[in-house]
């Protein structure tokens, strides 16, 4: 069994509440749109030139789907795209750090409402690495994909 059906298995186990995964859907998305937000909005450079922190979890991201499966790093490109798209366009007005903040927090608590229903904490407080697995899970469900 592959490592990537191994972790999505798992993820799946904390996540059999239907409410539960309804909420997943929805808040997975908003909660990695406004992380790639919030570390859009830091201002920093090395040697004169401007780093986008966002850019650089989302390549280290993209590289750790290809190492899990092709498949789900293909798939994951357009969801990155309209990531930054979303975030592009904020970043263009002043409202980026103020709407990824609000988004984060209310997602977040709505994650952790759908596990107190659930009656199971978050894969992530396991390993990390789920925080990763989760958007593939969302994608597996919405697009119905077979292992």
């Amino acid at each position: 069994m592959s490592q990537l059906k191994n972790m999505l298995d798992e993820y799946a186990q904390s996540h059999q509440n239907s409410f539960n995964q309804k909420i997943h859907k929805v808040c997975v998305p908003t909660i990695m749109i406004s992380i790639v937000g919030l570390l859009w909005a830091i201002p920093s450079s090395y040697m004169g030139e401007n780093i986008n922190w966002g850019t650089v979890l989302v390549i280290f991201a993209m590289i750790y789907y290809l190492i899990l499966s092709r498949k789900y790093f293909l798939i994951m490109i357009p969801v990155v795209g309209g990531m930054y798209y979303v975030n592009y366009l904020l970043a263009q007005t002043d409202y980026l750090l103020l709407v990824s903040t609000i988004v984060f927090i209310i997602s977040w608590v709505f994650q952790f409402w759908g596990h107190k229903i659930e009656g199971k904490k978050p894969s992530f407080f396991k390993d990390l690495l789920f925080l990763l697995i989760g958007p593939l899970w969302v994608a597996k469900a919405l697009l119905k994909l077979e292992d």
